[in-house]
C-alpha cells in the first residue's frame, strides 16, 4: 500500500487521511463506513418482499371475496382505493428500509427528497419522451417491438433517472459516506418512478379492480425498486473507488436492459388477464428482487474483500 503523506485528506470527509482504500485516501471513521459491508440487508429485503407480498395477496382475496357475495364498490371508492394501493407499498418500503440502517441513518429528507425528484422526473420527462416515441401505437405491435421498446425507451430512460437524481444530488454530499449508501438510495429513486407509474395507473383508469390492481402497483414497485437499487450499487462503488470510464455506462446499459426486459415479459405473462398469470406476474417480480439484491449484496462483500486483500491496511 502507498504510504499515506502528511498532505493526504480524506477524500469523503477532508480530514487527514490514514488509510487508502481503492486508490483513494480514508480518515479512520470514513474508512470503517468504506469498508463495512451490511449483513442485514438481504434477511430485511425478504422480509420486506414477504410483507408486500402478504399485503398484495390479502387485497387479493379481500376482492375476491367481495366478487363471490356480489357487492360492487362504486367508482369513487375505486379511485379512492387505487391512490391508497399506489402509495402504501412505496410508503412501507422506505420506511422498513430506512428502520434497518441501523449504524449511521440517511436523512429522511435526503432520501425523501431523492425518492420526489425521481417521481417528478418521471411524470414531467419520462412520460414527454413516451408520448414523443409514442409508444402506445407501435409498443404492442409484436412481442419484440414490446421487448425492444421496453429496454430502449422505458428501460434507458427510467435508468437515466434514477442516475441523474443520485449523482446531482447526495452523491457530492457527505452523507454519501458508506457503499451501502448507493443501493439505499438507488431503491429510494426506483420508488419515486414506480410510485409515479402507479398513480398514472390509476388516474388513467379512473380506479383499479382491487385484485388486479394491487398485484400490477406491487409488481411495479418490486421491479423498480430492484433496478434503481442495481444503478445504486454502481454509484455506490464508483464513489468510494477508482472504476474504469465505463463502469457506470456498464450499469446503466445492465438495469436498462433487465427493466425493460421485466416490463415486457410482465405485460406478455399477464397478457391473457388470468388469475394464475396475475399471480404469476407478483411471483416473477417478488423472485427478481430478493435475486437483484441478493446478488448486489455478494457483489459489494467480494468487492470490498477483493480490495481490502489488494491494500492490507498497514
Amino acid at each position: 500500500m502507498t504510504a499515506m503523506e502528511a498532505t493526504d485528506r480524506c477524500c469523503v470527509c477532508q480530514n487527514p487521511a490514514t488509510h487508502r482504500f481503492g486508490g483513494r485516501p480514508y480518515c479512520d471513521d470514513d474508512y470503517a463506513r468504506a469498508t463495512r459491508p451490511n449483513t442485514s440487508l438481504v434477511r430485511t429485503l425478504v422480509i420486506m418482499v414477504a410483507g408486500l407480498l402478504v399485503f398484495s395477496l390479502a387485497v387479493w382475496g379481500l376482492a375476491q371475496v367481495l366478487i363471490n357475495q356480489d357487492i360492487h364498490l362504486s367508482r369513487t371508492v375505486l379511485f379512492g382505493a387505487g391512490i391508497v394501493l399506489a402509495l402504501v407499498p412505496a410508503g412501507l418500503w422506505l420506511w422498513f428500509f430506512y428502520s434497518q440502517d441501523r449504524l449511521e441513518p440517511e436523512p429522511r429528507g435526503f432520501v425523501l427528497a431523492v425518492f420526489l425528484l425521481a417521481a417528478i422526473l418521471e411524470d414531467f420527462l419520462a412520460e414527454r419522451v413516451f408520448d414523443v416515441f409514442e409508444l402506445g401505437q407501435w409498443l404492442p405491435a409484436s412481442s419484440a417491438a414490446l421487448v425492444l421498446g421496453s429496454i430502449l425507451v422505458k428501460g434507458i430512460m427510467f435508468s437515466l433517472i434514477v442516475w441523474a437524481v443520485i449523482r446531482f444530488t447526495v452523491f457530492p454530499t457527505r452523507e454519501f459516506d458508506e457503499r451501502m449508501d448507493g443501493i439505499v438510495y438507488g431503491t429510494a429513486a426506483g420508488l419515486g418512478i414506480a410510485t409515479m407509474l402507479n398513480l398514472n395507473y390509476v388516474l388513467d383508469s379512473g380506479g383499479v379492480l382491487l385484485g388486479p390492481g394491487v398485484i400490477n402497483i406491487i409488481v411495479t414497485t418490486l421491479a423498480q425498486a430492484s433496478f434503481g437499487g442495481l444503478i445504486g450499487y454502481f454509484l455506490g462503488e464508483a464513489n468510494f473507488i477508482d472504476e474504469p470510464v465505463w463502469w457506470m455506462p456498464l450499469g446503466i446499459g445492465l438495469a436498462s436492459v433487465l427493466n425493460g426486459a421485466f416490463l415486457a415479459l410482465s405485460v406478455l405473462v399477464k397478457a391473457s388477464g388470468t388469475g394464475v398469470n396475475v399471480i404469476l406476474a407478483l411471483v416473477l417480480a417478488a423472485v427478481v428482487a430478493v435475486l437483484t439484491f441478493a446478488g448486489l449484496m455478494y457483489l459489494m462483500r467480494r468487492a470490498i474483500a477483493a480490495t481490502l486483500r489488494a491494500e492490507p491496511v498497514q
